[in-house]
């Protein structure tokens, strides 16, 4: 039963923060000049829409997961560097700055009151899913936020490796993924758990869910 409930009170956080994620690349797509998304029925704040059934379950039962990307043209972008910079961190940038007011709301509840509980554990899992989206997809490996973000701050004489991460950085974040899991070696988790604790607790205060 605690199983069925744990999964029950994750599910609208996660949902909420995989959808502010994707619809902020969306919509500051359209602001750099692309209707791509608009256009593909994306920007929108319906979740159905951002799913991807097996990068949710994913991110259910490792914390690591995917949304369904939303489509983008950096073709129509008025100035393409800062196009896919802007665009690129608008996902990471909209689930840290979504987490601060759940997290100043979490403070108001206290724990002593136990019929609040679980609307405190509610409140502090979103803002510790949405600081997990945050901080997993600042990681520059493709296919990745973070990957875009350091592409376009690359000079141009590191271009190699741009390519060869394009090439194989899918496959190194699925063998870190793996090394982390199998060996509990905290490899992504080593920059993941620090960032979501540290955030997490300088704007909620101690979770109880941690």
């Amino acid at each position: 039963m605690g199983n069925i409930v744990s999964f029950l009170l994750s599910l609208p956080p996660i949902l909420f923060a995989l959808t502010i994620h994707e619809y902020s690349h969306g919509y500051m797509a359209l602001r750099m000049g692309d209707p791509t998304a608009k256009f593909a029925g994306r920007l929108t704040l319906n979740p159905i829409k951002h799913i991807d059934i097996m990068g949710l379950f994913a991110f259910i039962i490792f914390r690591f997961g995917w949304a369904k990307p939303v489509p983008i043209n950096p073709g129509n972008f008025r100035d393409l560097k800062k196009g896919i910079l802007y665009t690129s961190l608008a996902g990471p940038l909209s689930n840290f700055l979504i987490a601060i007011p759940f997290g100043l709301i979490t403070r108001g509840i206290p724990v002593q009151v136990d019929f609040l509980l679980p609307l405190r554990i509610l409140l502090e899992l979103f803002v510790f899913y949405n600081l997990i989206f945050c901080a997993f997809n600042l990681i520059p490996i493709p296919p990745l936020d973070g990957s875009h973000v350091l592409f376009a701050l690359l000079p141009p004489q590191y271009r190699h490796i741009e390519l060869w991460l394009t090439r194989y950085g899918f496959f190194v974040l699925i063998g870190l993924i793996m090394f982390d899991r199998i060996t509990g070696i905290p490899v992504l988790w080593g920059w993941i758990g620090p960032f979501v604790t540290f955030f997490s607790t300088l704007f909620a205060g101690n979770l109880i869910i941690l």
